[in-house]
């Protein structure tokens, strides 16, 4: 019981960093970089690499690339199309990183079922609104989404450092009800 309760703020920080790369695949991973480069948050042994110097300097291309790419018309649905499987990636990393779990299979197994399926869930309903912006504006509106889900992605990332219990909690409420509105069948 003890492990368990140990484990929680790490498991809701690496689930609310999950959350972020479902906006953003790569601002929470540079957030996540930049907060154990600092040491405000710490990794297992196995990713210490995800702080080095290598990887903050992949990363900040990798952000600027991927916003600036949501801002070209049609190009972000495209993005759409490997975000997902993306954003699945960059969740289990992130939850991954943070478990203090001996058993890879559990550590990853765990890091994959609600990292990866958080972020997937998150970046699956931003490709519908994405696809909906496009239809309705004829993309005119979809700067402004994108505008959005950097922001979003930025503050969730942000905030899961600073609260991770809180933010955590937040992030499964908040699935938890958009799975229920997606899934809901019509009466007929």
């Amino acid at each position: 019981m003890e492990q368990l309760i140990s484990l929680i703020p790490s498991l809701f920080l690496g689930l609310a960093l999950s959350a972020g790369s479902g906006f953003r695949v790569f601002i929470p991973l540079l957030i996540s970089n930049l907060a154990t480069k600092t040491g405000a948050i710490s990794v297992n042994a196995d990713f210490a690499f995800m702080s080095s110097n290598t990887a903050t300097f992949v990363l900040i291309i990798a952000v600027l690339a991927e916003v600036g790419s949501y801002y070209i018309s049609y190009i972000d649905n495209l993005l759409d199309t490997i975000a997902v499987p993306s954003a699945v990636i960059a969740g289990t990393l992130l939850t991954t990183q943070f478990l203090q779990i001996d058993d890879p299979v559990i550590k990853w197994g765990l890091g994959l079922i609600a990292g990866g399926g958080i972020a997937g869930t998150v970046q699956a309903g931003t490709g519908i609104i994405r696809l909906a912006s496009t239809k309705f504006t004829g993309g005119l509106g979809n700067s402004f989404f994108s505008t959005l889900e950097n922001i979003t992605s930025f503050l969730v990332s942000l905030f899961a450092i600073w609260l991770p219990v809180f933010m955590g909690f937040l992030v499964l409420i908040s699935v938890y009800h958009l799975l229920r509105k997606l899934l809901k069948k019509p009466v007929s």
